[in-house]
């Protein structure tokens, strides 16, 4: 069974992209644009995504914001914080890649992740 991920851009662009890299990497990928509406779908079922893969920037609150709130929920989620902006992550389980990134790094980062993600 492939990996879920909740991917978490308000570029819709660039999250369709991203989604669609993700995708043919065999990963099952749902999209959100804000982080309002991330939320509702994480917290209606928490123990679907094996990661989160968000934005550092976006509208109402930060990624590392939206995450806290997700991880209140669901403390051993994993996740891909990315940003143009540099960005320590001060949590455990939590990658950061600087934007512009090789498609190759986020795919590496992504199965080293899941594979060491707990159920």
């Amino acid at each position: 069974m492939a990996a879920r991920l909740l991917l978490v851009d308000d570029e819709a662009a660039l999250a369709d992209l991203l989604k669609k890299y993700l995708e043919r990497l065999g990963y099952e990928v749902d999209t959100c644009v804000s982080p309002e509406a991330a939320l509702a779908l994480f917290a209606a079922n928490p123990q679907r995504y094996a990661l989160v893969l968000t934005d550092l920037t976006l509208p109402g609150m930060t990624g590392a914001e939206m995450l806290d709130r997700m991880r209140a929920i669901h403390p051993s989620l994993g996740a891909v914080i990315m940003s143009g902006y540099p960005y320590e992550p001060q949590a455990k389980k939590v990658q950061f890649l600087q934007k512009p990134f090789p498609p190759k790094m986020l795919a590496d980062v992504l199965e080293r992740m899941v594979n060491t993600a707990s159920p």
